[in-house]
């Protein structure tokens, strides 16, 4: 498995959802600029919940620019347990524990991309190949690492 190319692939989407909420706070505050200089005070609410939507896109933004400097900590040389930056091939799938963005596919094959904090991953950490681990009561084995 081309550990490296993936990585790729998760920076470009990683990348493309911090360039489209960049985007996003950059129209709401132009939207927000042109309501102050509307009718008085009686927009005054309208600006507030305006600001509220940009702090929570700027919240968002810092997550995955936050996330984006984590991916740097990766490394490329296989490892025997499971860990942030391991691929892992279990009985049910493909996990990249990396940041979530959903999934990818790649070679034909859907890889989810899951975070460290998430439950799955929790389950898997420190865990080496053929042993097994439970997740809501589903057993499942891990397969591979990369």
């Amino acid at each position: 498995m081309e550990k490296a190319e993936i990585l790729k692939i998760v920076h470009e989407k990683l990348n493309l959802k911090i360039k489209t909420l960049e985007d996003l706070i950059s129209e709401t505050r132009a939207s927000n600029n042109e309501t102050k200089s509307s009718m008085g005070d009686k927009y005054e609410t309208t600006r507030e919940m305006v600001q509220q939507e940009i702090n929570n896109l700027q919240v968002q933004l810092n997550e995955n620019l936050k996330a984006k400097n984590s991916l740097k900590l990766i490394q490329m040389s296989p490892s025997q347990k499971v860990g942030f930056g391991s691929l892992v091939e279990t009985s049910t799938g493909l996990f990249y524990i990396t940041v979530s963005l959903g999934n990818i596919d790649f070679n034909e094959k859907k890889i989810f991309l899951i975070s460290p904090e998430s439950p799955l991953a929790k389950a898997m950490i420190n865990h080496k190949n053929s042993e097994e681990f439970s997740l809501n009561n589903v057993e499942q084995i891990i397969k591979n690492i990369w």
